[in-house]
């Protein structure tokens, strides 16, 4: 099939700079010291490729993810980076035989975690995001009422979220610092062989962390490409222009088919000037007619993706692959 074949909006992945995504991102951080986030591509044939260059371990959003990735044969070292109060698909997970880590940062999520049938759980610690995570002088209770509860407590994860995507490397450095103090303080208290913490926009700075969960890296957006950072734009949304006037042109890419929550989206040689459901309104840049493809760059990768069933993956003007974005839902 050619490019020109595929049905708009739609999903493509230029082989290309997916691969030297995934090795930059391999040779910076070999074997164990990536764990690999699948929110953000949601395909297990994508994290095929990465446990291919020596990822075994993965983190998850949701219990869908897990699922997904045990049923693909990827369950060696499964880590729910979020919390749950109802644990029994994961404790169904574990006794099948993948390997199930679950994120606890209450007595309710370790009770959850307990009575699911989960063996191992991380404690997950507030460094400065205010989202999921104990306060991390909490941490050390919640690790002793996770062992007498039968848990096995691997360690600590938290999250720098509100620094990953900090356009000044020094003051993403400058905070990291202040984040992973909490961290590595908390993880003295619970013991364990895990300190997971980090992003793409962290992955080369962390140095506190013993695991990075890194994800956008794979397939990148415009957000990340604003820090300079050693990976390149492989995911586009390809679209095609439905209408052209003097003052502005129409292509059928908008709302329902990007993620927007980090602005709008970019498309080479032209402005865009803002998304409808179906549309993408745009300054009249390059000459365009009616029926020409452009390829559309996300802001943010994560949510684009699970917008859509499955990615197309290029070579030049062929699509060589179809990969199924099989892990969307919960």
């Amino acid at each position: 099939m050619k490019i020109s074949e595929l049905t708009t909006p739609a999903l493509v992945v230029e082989a290309t700079a997916l691969d030297a995504n995934l090795r930059t991102m391999a040779d910076a951080l070999p074997g164990g010291r990536l764990r690999p986030h699948v929110k953000a591509h949601k395909c297990t044939a994508l994290a095929t490729r990465q446990a291919a260059l020596g990822s075994r371990a993965f983190t998850c959003a949701t219990v869908k993810e897990m699922e997904g990735m045990a049923g693909a044969g990827l369950g060696d070292d499964l880590l729910l980076a979020n919390e749950v109060v109802d644990a029994r698909r994961l404790g169904a997970l574990a006794r099948a035989g993948a390997r199930v880590t679950v994120a606890v940062d209450s007595d309710a999520t370790i009770d959850a975690a307990t009575r699911g049938g989960v063996a191992e759980v991380l404690i997950d610690v507030n460094v400065g995001l205010p989202r999921c995570g104990c306060a991390p002088e909490d941490a050390g209770r919640l690790a002793e009422r996770a062992r007498a509860a039968g848990l096995v407590v691997r360690g600590v994860m938290g999250y720098e979220g509100h620094i990953v995507g900090l356009e000044d490397r020094a003051t993403r450095r400058e905070m990291i610092e202040v984040s992973m103090g909490l961290l590595v303080r908390a993880h003295e208290d619970v013991g364990g062989d895990i300190i997971s913490a980090g992003g793409t926009g962290t992955y080369d700075i962390n140095r506190w962390a013993t695991e990075i969960q890194a994800g956008s890296y794979a397939l990148m957006d415009t957000a990340y490409a604003k820090l300079g950072l050693p990976f390149g734009h492989a995911l586009s949304v390809l679209s095609t222009v439905i209408s052209v006037s003097t003052d502005w042109m129409v292509a059928d890419c908008g709302l329902k088919a990007l993620g927007m929550d980090h602005g709008n989206p970019s498309v080479e040689g032209s402005e865009v000037w803002f998304c409808s459901d179906e549309h993408l309104t745009m300054a009249p840049g390059a000459p365009m007619r009616v029926g020409d493809r452009i390829r559309v760059l996300p802001a943010h990768i994560d949510p684009t993706v699970a917008y859509h069933a499955a990615m197309h993956i290029v070579d030049g003007d062929e699509v060589v692959d179809r990969w199924e974005v099989d892990l969307r839902g919960w």
